[in-house]
């Protein structure tokens, strides 16, 4: 099946998963990029509300709106080319968990879209890494936010059903290492 080649790296912000899907692009596999970011740069530069500090649930509904896009783009890609594995930046239940948290709730609709897109059971979640850890013009979390956010998305994929992994902190070539040694290539 096409979602026994999805995997999703995730984790609080600022954790390094940018960094570590980089680094897993350059070593030849296919990594899906997350929408949150690209959301709140479109936003900004044209002066919309989808934003995290504005209007919560229309930046909700693009995130899970541009998560399905990405998901149904990567499964044509996995039909053409069998052999290869994908590596998302973040997957739909951060989606759900994000609506959670902000207390926007999960609705059935979003339960469903959830369900109907699974991904490979094992999902590669980066810790806080307090140390890397820094505060831009997409992310405006604190710290204490981070830890938060972190429990809170191991909640959400536990609720799913994935079996969360974590990654331990270290350079990007140990991370990736880590993961490359656990999927037996």
């Amino acid at each position: 099946m096409t979602a026994d080649r999805f995997y999703i790296i995730t984790g609080g912000p600022g954790s390094g998963k940018t960094t570590l899907l980089t680094a897993l692009e350059h070593a030849g596999f296919h990594t899906v990029p997350e929408a949150a970011r690209t959301i709140i740069k479109e936003q900004v530069q044209t002066g919309g509300t989808a934003l995290p500090w504005k209007d919560r649930r229309r930046y909700t509904r693009l995130m899970l709106d541009r998560s399905v896009e990405s998901y149904q783009a990567a499964t044509e890609q996995a039909k053409k080319h069998p052999e290869r594995l994908f590596f998302f930046d973040r997957g739909i239940p951060d989606t759900l968990c994000y609506a959670n948290m902000t207390g926007i709730g999960i609705s059935k609709q979003m339960d469903a879209v959830a369900r109907t897109h699974p991904y490979n059971k094992t999902v590669w979640m980066l810790p806080p890494w307090k140390e890397i850890y820094a505060i831009d013009d997409e992310r405006k979390q604190d710290w204490a936010e981070a830890v938060f956010t972190y429990l809170q998305m191991k909640e959400i994929y536990t609720r799913y059903q994935y079996n969360v992994t974590e990654v331990p902190p270290g350079d990007v070539r140990y991370r990736s290492a880590f993961i490359i040694a656990r999927l037996k290539l």
